[in-house]
């Protein structure tokens, strides 16, 4: 009889284990927030430039071609941060915030988008080579190519370098202190073009 009696309320507590791993199995997953890119609107004196030039989609290797926002803890060991994320993928979102840079410095003539079939004296060509926190910092590092759009020769190139202090590695101080070394690289971007067009 007790034999029963215990199998029975084994067999109940299984079933209301059961119901509320399904309960918490069932709840809806909390958004990850969400961070955009600001481009720089500070450039300082800029000599002004007469060339018309377009932005390509900068390419990346796969673990950066992604919303997701990677952080390197040690030298050689790629994470992400599971408390943000960018607003769309990292390459058209870097490629939207350069574009606007050289808008907001106002001493390009014209710049497009490639794809826009404008005819552009030269195409900005980037390879995405670090974007995001390493240690205790945030790091952006592009690898740029001036290609005359004429003959398609490289006419100048240059990596650009970006580095700031993380005080903190997860949300939106990460996202912020990354934005910072962002900006660091499109003001020596645009100053750097624009001497070259």
């Amino acid at each position: 009889m007790s034999s029963a009696v215990g199998q029975r309320g084994a067999r109940l507590g299984l079933i209301a284990g059961l119901a509320i791993c399904v309960a918490a199995c069932s709840l809806p997953a909390q958004p990850v927030p969400t961070y955009d890119l600001i481009a720089p609107r500070d450039f300082g004196k800029l000599r002004p430039a007469r060339g018309l030039i377009e932005v390509t989609v900068p390419s990346a290797l796969q673990v950066l071609d992604t919303e997701k926002i990677v952080a390197e803890p040690s030298t050689g060991v790629v994470t992400y941060l599971s408390d943000a994320q960018w607003s769309d993928r990292l390459p058209k979102l870097l490629q939207a915030r350069m574009i606007e840079a050289f808008e907001n410095s106002s001493r390009i003539r014209t710049v497009a988008r490639a794809g826009d079939r404008v005819s552009a004296d030269a195409q900005l060509v980037t390879d995405i080579r670090q974007f995001g926190i390493e240690g205790n910092q945030a790091v952006v590092e592009l690898s740029v190519k001036l290609i005359g759009t004429r003959g398609g020769r490289i006419n100048a190139a240059k990596i650009f370098v970006g580095r700031v202090s993380a005080p903190a590695t997860s949300g939106g101080a990460a996202a912020a202190a990354i934005n910072d070394a962002l900006n660091i690289v499109l003001v020596d971007l645009v100053k750097w073009t624009s001497s070259k067009i």
